[in-house]
Order: structure tokens, then C-alpha cells, then sequence
């Protein structure tokens, strides 16, 4: 069954926010099964909403819409949708007193304003929406279903995930396996398991999914009865790439090196310059990771680089800050002062300014001390604005330690 999504908004389409919402909805909606077969994003207009109806509807079964059902004069989505259906506004007092209840929690009172929203299109089923003022609502009509729902991230999850999913016809989920990568690229991937991707049959397709540091691999199936295949294909990819594989499933980075650690009943400690924290970010995104991580020490000004963490004036007068020799400096340094088993640093440019003649933003220093001496660096080169070589260098990091660690035994 096949699947469009709608959003709609002035702000998405000037880029004031990141649309969000068509990310989580195709991926909620393919594991139930539905194929997305195109997503298009329009402004505050009813006739382009209208258009954007036609479409899509073109190649979908269902059709999910997004946006536009607030109570202000640029919400025009329900106009949009009583004039496409050809259907008139009616009073909906279930949602005049829903929305009343809303406003009472906050110790006010419901407005001409709110009434706006319980005007609602007569041929739509009306879906209560307990987390917003808003309803959904579902259309049908002769071989298409529509879903009008707010724009609110969290009121849309509500009502799809708890509400409209059951409400939809129920097709044969999509079977899907991630294979979790790091340390090479996809070409040397692909080169690798070249036998095994030729040897799929047709209803098993294989997707290589770069992103920073490291690719996913992906099978996805669209047939019933693949679950044994599936598994047999997975594992013999596995086999194959073996310790490139940091996980399966729904594992990222993060995650996979904290398990690495508590199994091994071992820390870690960061020492960041250029990431600012971000590495630290990543490794407590992980839920229980303070079994295992200690803390971090950002030293973002030569000062306190010196004061606390007694990197000499003499090392970064002589290398400057970016260098081998400071990172290095930096990772033992942690490593001792927090008593960790292992420690991270990072000491780069991450851009736009800071450059020097001999050193162009992108330059990046990264280092891992570990027991036994283990001291492991890497320089990193990159192109990316801000935050993407920070990203990127945090990613960095997680691979280096990974590999250390791995190669400890």
C-alpha cells in the first residue's frame, strides 16, 4: 500500500524550521507496512494546499497532511480540506470542551479565538486529541484516505501512533536489517560482501547508508516469509565485516562502545577543546552510562589547559594548541587526573575562523590513552561548516576509542 506525505506551513518552506514531522511519519508508517511514494511541503495557501492534495494523491493510497489547524488567520488547512471535499463547516462541541478543559489547566479561560478550531469540516471523522487543542480528522474518499493532523511534532505522534494507525487498513510489515558500521568506507564495503550482495534474490534489496564516520547497511524485503533469509544474509554480512560492525538493529556508536566498556567493567574520561562537550553528549545520550563514564574536562582556552590539566606553556607555545603533541598531552593528562581507564581528547578548528597559514579550518587533532601505554592519535582533515566537523570529530573519537579497545583484546 502506498503512502504520501503533506506538510504544510510558511515556515517550512522559508526554512524557519526543520520538517521534522516527515522523517518520523515515513518511518512509522514502513513499519506498518505502507510505502511512501512521495513528500511535498506547501505554505499557508488554500489553493496550494489543494494542489498539493492532487499530487499526491496521485501515486497514495493514504495521504497524511500535517500543519495549518492552529486558531490563527494563517491556519487555513480546514478551509483547504471543506473546499477540496466539498463539504461545509459544522460546530463540534466535543472539541469545545476538550479545548475549555485544556485551557482551564493553565488557569484561563477559552476565547472567540479557540472557538476557531471547533469548526470543523461535516464529511470528516474527528479524532480527539488529548494533547493539544487541535483534533485530527480523517477523510475518505472513493480510493483515498487522508489524515489531517497538527503540526505539533508531539500532538501528531499522539495521534497517529495512539489514535489513526488502527483506524488504517493493515498491510504485511516490511521487513527491514540494519547492519551498523564503522572504520571504512562504502565502496571497500561493498567490495567486500560483493559475492554476497550478488547472490540476494530479488526480493532482498541491500542499501549502503553513509553518514558521519561510518555506513549502515540495510536489507529490506517487502515480500512475506523472508524472516529466515533475512537473518541468514544478515549474519553472513556480519561474518564477513567482523569487527566493522559495531551492532545490529537499532545500536548506534554510542551505545555499542558503552557496552564495550561495561563488559569489560571499564571508564572512560573526555578532555575536549574544539567539541565543546559534544563528545560528552553523545556518550551520556546513552541511558546508564554513568556506569562507566566518569566525567569531562573542556580546556577550551590555552589557560585552562595549563591550570587544569598542566599541559607546559613551553608544549603549546612551541606545537600550538592543534597539534599531536598537545592532544596527546591532553588524553594522559585526563586519563590520570580523572582515574579513568580510558581517556578521549579532541584540539582542532572547527571553523569559520581561528585558521592559520599552516593550519586551515578543519584541522583536527584526536587522541585515546589507554592502559598499558596505549596512546593512539589521528589527524583529521575536514570540510565540513561548525558543527558538522564537530559532529564529525566527536564521531571520530568514539571510532578511535572502539578501535583501541578492540584491539586490546
Amino acid at each position: 500500500m502506498k503512502a504520501a506525505i503533506l506538510t504544510i506551513g510558511d515556515e517550512i518552506m522559508i526554512g524557519q524550521i526543520v520538517d521534522s514531522n516527515s522523517a518520523w511519519i515515513s518511518a512509522f508508517l514502513d513499519q506498518h507496512g505502507w510505502k511512501i511514494t512521495r513528500k511535498l511541503a506547501v505554505g499557508d495557501d488554500i489553493d496550494e494546499i489543494k494542489k498539493g492534495i492532487d499530487l499526491c494523491r496521485q501515486s497514495a493510497d493514504l495521504l497524511i497532511l500535517t500543519g495549518g489547524l492552529g486558531p490563527t488567520n494563517d491556519d487555513l488547512t480546514v478551509d483547504a480540506l471543506t473546499q477540496y471535499f466539498h463539504t461545509h463547516k459544522a460546530w463540534h462541541e466535543e472539541t469545545w470542551v476538550r479545548i475549555q478543559e485544556i485551557v482551564k489547566r493553565f488557569g484561563r479561560e477559552a476565547t472567540d479565538i479557540h472557538k476557531q478550531q471547533c469548526y470543523l469540516p461535516e464529511s470528516a471523522e474527528i479524532i480527539a486529541n488529548e494533547q493539544g487543542t487541535a483534533p485530527g480528522m480523517i477523510f475518505r474518499d472513493k480510493n483515498l484516505i487522508l489524515v489531517s493532523m497538527p503540526g505539533v511534532p508531539s500532538e501528531m505522534k499522539h495521534l497517529l501512533k495512539d489514535k489513526i494507525i488502527h483506524l488504517l487498513p493493515k498491510a504485511s510489515p516490511v521487513e527491514h536489517r540494519f547492519i551498523r558500521t564503522a572504520g571504512e568506507g562504502e565502496t571497500v564495503l561493498s567490495e567486500m560482501i560483493k559475492d554476497i550482495e550478488d547472490g540476494l534474490p530479488k526480493e532482498i534489496k541491500l542499501a549502503y547508508l553513509p553518514s558521519y564516520g561510518f555506513v549502515t547497511l540495510r536489507l529490506t524485503s517487502h515480500a512475506t516469509g523472508q524472516v529466515t533469509l533475512m537473518d541468514s544474509f544478515q549474519d553472513r554480512i556480519v561474518t564477513r565485516l567482523g569487527k566493522l560492525v559495531y551492532g545490529i538493529g537499532d545500536t548506534n556508536l554510542s551505545k555499542a562502545v558503552g557496552q564495550l566498556l561495561r563488559v569489560r567493567k571499564e571508564t572512560l574520561g573526555t578532555g575536549e577543546s574544539c567539541t565543546g562537550g559534544y563528545l560528552a553528549h553523545l556518550i551520556t545520550s546513552v541511558p546508564d552510562s554513568s556506569d562507566y563514564y566518569l566525567g569531562s574536562i573542556i580546556p577550551y582556552a590555552y589557560e585552562i589547559k595549563t591550570s587544569e590539566l598542566g599541559i607546559s606553556e613551553q608544549l603549546l607555545k612551541f606545537y600550538g594548541a592543534v597539534s599531536e603533541e598537545v592532544v596527546s598531552a591532553m588524553a594522559k593528562a585526563v586519563r590520570e587526573k580523572l582515574g579513568v581507564t580510558w581517556a578521549l581528547s579532541t584540539s582542532g578548528i572547527a571553523g569559520p575562523g581561528g585558521a592559520t597559514p599552516t593550519k586551515p579550518v578543519g584541522t583536527i587533532w584526536i587522541a585515546c590513552s589507554g592502559p598499558g601505554g596505549i596512546l593512539k592519535t589521528r589527524l583529521l582533515n575536514l570540510k565540513r561548516d561548525r558543527l558538522g566537523n564537530i559532529e564529525y570529530t566527536a564521531i571520530a573519537a568514539l571510532i578511535l576509542l572502539r578501535k583501541c579497545i578492540l584491539e586490546q583484546g
